[in-house]
C-alpha cells in the first residue's frame, strides 16, 4: 500500500480469464466517464458497434484485433488505441487478452 492507504494493484490482477468468456469489472462509474477492465478468452470478442463518447483502449496483457471503420489493427500488451465517438469498431482476442477501457464523456 501507498502511504495514503491507497492500494496499488496490478491491472492484470483485477479480472481473471474464464474459458470461452469475456469478464469485465467496473473500476470507475461517474457522469464524466467510466473505467472498466476486461478479460477476453482467445477467440472471444465484441461485435461491431459505436459509442457516443471517445474511448481509449489500453491492452495490458495478450493480443487483440481491433477493427476501426473497417481497418483491422493488431494491438499488443503495452499498446493503446483511441476509438473516436461514433466510429464503428469491434474487438477480437487473437490470444487471451486484458484491456483497460476508459470512456470519456463530455
Amino acid at each position: 500500500m501507498k502511504k495514503d492507504g491507497t492500494p496499488v494493484v496490478p491491472l492484470t490482477d483485477l479480472v481473471d480469464y474464464q474459458e470461452g468468456s469475456i469478464v469485465s469489472r467496473a473500476i470507475v462509474q461517474k457522469k464524466s466517464g467510466t473505467v472498466t477492465v476486461f478479460a477476453f478468452d482467445e477467440g472471444q470478442g465484441l461485435s461491431e458497434h459505436t459509442a457516443p463518447f471517445d474511448a481509449l483502449v489500453f491492452v495490458v496483457d495478450g493480443e487483440a484485433e481491433i477493427t476501426l471503420s473497417d481497418t483491422v489493427h493488431r494491438v499488443n500488451s503495452g499498446e493503446m488505441m483511441m476509438l473516436p465517438a461514433g466510429e464503428p469498431h469491434s474487438v477480437r482476442a487473437v490470444k487471451p487478452f486484458k484491456m483497460l477501457l476508459v470512456m470519456v464523456r463530455e
